[in-house]
């Protein structure tokens, strides 16, 4: 399943890491482009 993750604060991202980890396709979204950059 194809997922968008909306805020990757402290929340967003442990949630779609574990999303990631069971083997869904996610797309992260931030105001914040460095943070999502360093993410990649």
């Amino acid at each position: 399943m194809n997922l968008t993750v909306f805020g990757i604060g402290y929340v967003g991202l442990v949630q779609a890491a574990v999303l990631a980890e069971v083997g869904h396709d996610v797309v992260c979204v931030d105001v914040d482009a460095a943070k999502v950059e360093r993410l990649n």
